[in-house]
């Protein structure tokens, strides 16, 4: 049996289509139930092939992918935080994975390159935001030692969702 080529590198805008439909499957495994379907499926429409390669254009390095056997299994976007919150200079925006690709440990391997990606740009102490109402992302987040350091909420869909801030020295 030949060895399974697992890589995270940064995404190129040929990448962008095969982003458009991961993004889609990612996330109505993530957000089915918890947005309204007409919501999730607006907002997954406003994600095409065209956004993706403005995307990766707009922020070379700012996009990783991970290349599992020649097939983008998941990607994280990654810049300075938006919010201030006392140490933390870098957010991960978003980490998503094909459904199919969660809980073998893919999802911890792409945040771990993330964040160093991050440190190695000198934003050091990272934060990333989920949906109070996403348990797999929080629990996932916790279980990387994430402790909570904000709150907000936003509304979506007609639905006002809390939304906590995991934070990381």
């Amino acid at each position: 049996m030949e060895p399974v080529a697992i890589d995270i590198r940064d995404a190129a805008t040929a990448d962008a289509a095969t982003l458009a439909e991961l993004h889609g499957q990612a996330w109505r495994g993530a957000y089915r139930g918890i947005l309204p379907a007409l919501t999730l499926e607006r907002m997954i429409a406003r994600r095409g092939a065209v956004w993706w390669t403005q995307a990766i254009a707009a922020g070379p390095g700012s996009i990783l992918v991970l290349d599992f056997a020649e097939r983008l299994a998941g990607y994280a976007s990654i810049g300075p935080s938006r919010v201030r919150i006392a140490g933390h200079q870098g957010e991960i925006y978003e980490l998503y994975l094909r459904p199919e690709f969660q809980g073998v440990g893919f999802g911890a391997r792409l945040f771990r390159v993330a964040r160093q990606r991050l440190d190695d740009c000198g934003r050091h102490g990272h934060m990333v935001w989920a949906l109070a109402e996403n348990r797999a992302a929080c629990a996932f987040y916790e279980a990387l030692d994430g402790h909570r350091a904000a709150f907000t909420k936003e509304r979506l869909g007609g639905r006002l969702l809390d939304k906590i801030a995991y934070c990381w020295q």
